[in-house]
C-alpha cells in the first residue's frame, strides 16, 4: 500500500485529539498537514517531509528557530531504537574523560541516565514550549536528536560542530520500535499488531520516517562532508567496539593517546558504556529521563538478529524488497544475519 493511501488531512472533527498544551500556531499547522495512524498517539503528521507527533512538531519548530550552534558542539543523531542510548553514553564518556576519568567510581554514567547527560533537542531542550538559555553550558555541549538531516537548523550545518549518526539494520530496528512503542503507549490506545506495524514501517509512516529517507540523508551527508558527519552502523560497532571507539574519538577531536590505550582506557570506556553495565544500574531501572518514557523500557536485548524471532519469511521478503528499492545504488548496505532453518516460519 502506497504511503499516500494511508494519509488524510486533519478535519474539524479531530479537534478533540489535539493537545491543548500546543500553541495556536502549531494547532493551525496541524490542520494543514497530512496525517496517518500513530503508534503511541492517535495520529502522526507529515511535517517537513517526515512523520512526527504534534508535540514533536512544536519543539522542532522552536529548535529550528532558536538554537545557535558552536563549533565545539556535538550533535548525535539517530532514528529511534538504533543505538541512541549507547551512542550518547559513548560520546559523553569520550569527550569528557579528562573531567571524568573512565575508571572513577563517581563517573556520571554510573548515577545518571545517558539521556540526562546528553539531552534530546525535541524531547527535553525545546520541549514544553520552552526557550532555554544554553549559552552558559560548558564545551563540549552534546545534544541528541531523531530529526532527519535535511531538517536540522542551518546553524548546525554551517558551523564547525560535529554530527554523528548511528543506524541499525531495518529488520532489528522495526522489531525494537514495535516492542518499545507498545510498552510506552498510553493505555487508552490499543496495541498495534505486528502485522499493522510492519505495514506502517514498510510504507514509511512511522515516527521520523520514512526510515530509508532518514538513513540516506545522513549517509549522503557523510559522503559529501566526511569531516563534518560521521556515519556509524550498530552492527559494526557491536562487532568491534574498541576499534570504532578510537575512530569516534578521533572524529570528535578527542583522540586516545598511546598512554591511554596502554592503560586500558579504551576497553574500560567500552565496558562502562556497555548494554550489560547500563542495564544493571539502578538509575536505569527507574525514573524518566525522556518525556513520557520510563528508563526501564530503554534497555531490552541489544542483540543483532533478534528480528528472526518475530518476522515471518514473507515479512523478510517484503522488507528486503523495500531495502532493494529504496537503498539500491546508494552504497548503503547492512550486515543482516541469515535466517536459520529452524526460523523458517511463514
Amino acid at each position: 500500500m502506497a504511503i499516500t493511501q494511508s494519509i488524510k488531512k486533519e478535519s474539524s472533527n479531530d479537534a478533540h485529539e489535539v493537545d491543548e498544551t500546543l500553541s495556536n500556531e502549531c494547532k493551525d499547522l496541524l490542520l494543514s498537514l497530512p496525517k496517518s495512524r500513530g503508534w503511541r498517539t492517535p495520529h502522526i503528521y507529515l511535517f517537513q517531509d517526515f512523520w512526527c507527533q504534534p508535540r514533536e512538531i512544536q519543539a522542532i519548530l522552536s529548535f529550528q528557530r532558536h538554537f545557535k550552534a558552536r563549533d565545539l558542539d556535538i550533535v548525535l543523531t539517530t532514528i529511534p531504537k538504533s543505538g541512541t542510548t549507547w551512542l550518547k553514553a559513548l560520546a559523553f564518556a569520550i569527550a569528557n574523560r579528562r573531567r571524568f576519568p573512565v575508571f572513577e567510581k563517581t563517573h556520571p554514567l554510573l548515577t545518571s541516565n545517558p539521556h540526562d547527560l546528553v539531552p534530546f533537542f525535541e524531547y527535553k531542550v525545546y520541549a514544553r514550549n520552552e526557550l532555554p538559555d544554553l549559552s552558559s553550558l560548558p564545551d563540549p555541549r552534546i545534544f541528541g536528536s531523531h530529526i532527519p538531516f535535511h531538517a536540522l537548523p542551518e546553524t548546525i550545518k554551517n558551523s564547525g560542530c560535529k554530527i554523528v549518526y548511528i543506524c541499525r539494520n531495518p529488520f532489528d530496528t522495526f522489531v525494537s520500535q514495535w516492542i518499545f512503542l507498545n510498552k510506552v503507549k498510553p493505555k487508552s490506545l490499543p496495541d498495534v499488531s505486528l502485522e499493522d506495524a510492519f505495514e506502517m514501517f514498510c510504507n514509511g509512516a512511522v515516527g521520523f520516517g520514512p526510515f530509508w529517507a532518514h538513513m540516506l540523508g545522513y549517509w549522503n551527508a557523510s559522503l559529501e562532508k566526511p569531516e563534518k558527519v560521521m556515519f556509524l552502523k550498530y552492527e559494526d560497532m557491536k562487532e568491534d567496539t574498541p576499534a570504532h571507539l578510537k575512530k569516534l574519538a578521533l572524529f570528535l577531536g578527542y583522540p586516545f593517546t598511546l598512554e591511554e590505550e596502554k592503560a586500558g582506557v579504551v576497553k574500560g570506556l567500552a565496558e562502562l558504556c556497555s548494554f550489560e553495565k547500563m542495564k544493571e544500574l539502578e538509575v536505569n531501572k527507574s525514573g524518566q529521563s525522556i518525556m513520557n518514557f520510563e528508563n526501564k523500557n530503554l534497555f531490552r536485548k541489544a542483540e543483532v538478529g533478534d528480528w528472526v524471532n518475530h518476522l515471518s519469511l514473507s515479512m523478510e521478503e517484503q522488507l528486503s524488497k523495500v531495502l532493494e528499492e529504496k537503498l539500491g545504488g546508494s552504497g548503503l548496505q547492512f550486515k543482516i544475519p541469515p535466517r536459520s532453518p529452524t526460523k523458517m516460519t511463514t
